[in-house]
């Protein structure tokens, strides 16, 4: 079967499972997005209202499904659009395939119209990238990029292809889905010793990251915790692996993280690190981090073993497979004085809450969690809000929480949450934005009112750049430099005027009555939540810290 390049792109998404496509078209798009249009009923395309809001609603989009995210733009400012999501698509481990056009291969580099060194530009932020130069070779590349993108550590892959690609005709011949590529299976040598520290371990502690939610092996890190009868902490990224409500886990760790969670990890005398990649919003200062403990680390990327911190032992192999082989070799054990060191340090914690019935971010995200069900999927934007959240959503099922971790991207909630609804059957979603971040990427309302999401977006509006002026006022004498914002944006008014619901709440009173309202919605809805500007995030261990220099209120 004879077909134009831009028809085999089509083709072989449909092939390699893609239902939904992210994007926004332009000139060196055009057949593309021809051959999108005759073949609507086979596969979908969101158009966002800027290419990085595609690029975020697709990340989230694959974070929610654990599939291949698409997204899709243009040469030039459309690439250069594309940036930020692919960055953040990379520094979170995300399976993402971005196309991007370009000018005729006989006109690239000549400063031509629209023209930008697109695989230059994204090499040092995704895992592989291609510029097709031959309409032959498209069918296999792109095959071979959903193979790159979800195999080993996932990860943006770019393709490049020019507008005389596309238009160029050979012949294709239909393929199958491509699978991951195989693992290679963990040291057999180090598990044993690896389940021997384990057995000789009085206070073990195991630390989850995000891959363990990519590779779903959140009940093998419970089924782990209770056989070694060990606590659970989490990084940011790895929230939501292992149920809320299950009794071992302590939350997250780090910098923002809950003081029980980072206390125990202190404490411990040996850390079962799973899928993490101890960045220093985890660990604070590094030398006190491993003062107590043995480090065992486990990770797919055998580059993140012995990156940040030193491991006593490192194996490197798929997870869930590691994990499997080691319960095997394990006992069970108990540790009762450790848990009543735990226990202790929960209570403590709760010392810390404020009692209080008024509209604060833990009332205000309680009151949340009592109208979400399992499988509303939660994001946020970057900030104070974020951490909040990280410290108090409710999450019983994985990939239900969306947040930027690695890159920190203001901006990303509000595609990331268009996506995940999307990968959610259009369910419920909320997005827990600040008023800062809202504000870089607003314009994606459009795109949810178009779309009739059932997206809630929730505004933590102080009126600050809230974390930015917290570290002004702890670290900088609070010489509050460009973080009062002192704008007259109503955001209920911005809601009516994209089409949406808009509410105001002030007190916990006025919520309740909203949050009810949204809940019932079938349409997107905006509510602006006022506090307190000098409402800050704690605990908090200040850069390069450790549990001695914690601050609790």
């Amino acid at each position: 079967m004879i077909l134009t390049g831009a028809r085999i792109i089509v083709e072989v998404l449909i092939e390699q499972g893609c239902d939904t496509v992210f994007g926004y078209p332009g000139g060196f798009v055009l057949n593309i997005y021809d051959e999108l249009y005759k073949n609507r009923n086979r596969i979908n395309h969101i158009i966002t209202a800027h290419e990085q809001g595609a690029a975020h609603a697709a990340d989230g989009y694959a974070r929610a499904s654990g599939n291949v995210g698409v997204v899709m733009a243009t040469s030039g400012p459309g690439v250069t659009n594309l940036v930020t999501g692919i960055a953040t698509a990379y520094l979170d481990s995300t399976p993402l395939v971005a196309i991007t056009g370009n000018v005729p291969l006989n006109m690239l580099g000549k400063d031509s119209f629209q023209e930008v060194d697109s695989t230059g530009i994204t090499m040092p932020i995704t895992k592989h990238n291609y510029i097709v130069k031959d309409v032959r070779d498209l069918a296999d590349i792109i095959r071979e990029a959903f193979q790159i993108a979800k195999s080993g550590r996932p990860g943006p892959v770019l393709i490049d292809v020019p507008k005389d690609v596309q238009l160029a005709e050979c012949e294709y011949t239909a393929g199958k889905i491509i699978e991951k590529r195989k693992t290679v299976e963990p040291d057999a040598t180090l598990l044993e010793l690896a389940a021997k520290y384990i057995s000789e371990a009085e206070r073990p502690y195991i630390y989850s990251g995000g891959g363990v939610v990519i590779s779903d092996t959140g009940e093998e890190i419970a089924n782990l915790a209770e056989l070694i009868d060990a606590p659970i902490g989490f990084s940011m990224m790895g929230l939501s692996a292992v149920p809320g409500n299950n009794p071992r886990n302590l939350g997250m760790t780090g910098m923002h993280g809950r003081y029980a969670s980072t206390k125990a990890n202190s404490e411990a005398d040996l850390i079962i690190a799973v899928g993490v990649r101890f960045s220093d919003r985890a660990t604070g200062n590094k030398t006190r981090y491993t003062k107590n403990a043995k480090i065992i680390h486990i990770d797919i990327d055998p580059a993140e073993i012995d990156k940040n911190i030193s491991a006593y032992i490192g194996i490197t192999g798929d997870i869930k497979l590691t994990l499997k082989h080691l319960i095997s070799m394990l006992v069970p054990a108990k540790h009762s004085e450790w848990q009543k060191e735990v226990k202790a340090y929960l209570e403590e914690e709760r010392s810390y809450y404020p009692k209080e019935n008024r509209l604060t971010p833990k009332t205000l995200i309680e009151r949340i969690n009592s109208f979400c069900d399992d499988d509303t999927v939660i994001a946020t934007d970057v900030g104070q809000h974020q951490m909040w959240a990280a410290q108090y959503c409710a999450f019983n099922k994985p990939r239900r929480f969306l947040t930027s971790g690695g890159l920190g991207t203001m901006g990303f909630g509000m595609g990331a949450a268009i996506g995940g609804c999307i990968a959610a059957g259009k369910k419920k979603a909320v997005l827990l934005t600040g008023d800062g971040s809202f504000g870089m990427n607003l314009t994606e309302m459009a795109t949810a009112v178009k779309n009739r999401l059932p997206l809630i977006v929730v505004i933590f509006n102080n009126g600050v750049l809230g974390m930015v002026r917290q570290w002004q006022t702890l670290f900088y004498d609070r010489r509050y430099s460009e973080t009062t914002l002192e704008r007259s944006t109503d955001f209920v008014k911005l809601a009516e005027a994209f089409g949406a619901e808009g509410y105001r709440a002030e007190n916990i009173g006025e919520l309740d009555g909203i949050l009810e309202k949204a809940f019932a919605a079938d349409t997107p809805v905006i509510i602006d939540c006022v506090i307190d500007k000098d409402e800050n995030v704690f605990p908090m261990i200040p850069p390069n810290g450790s549990i001695e220099n914690i601050i609790v209120k």
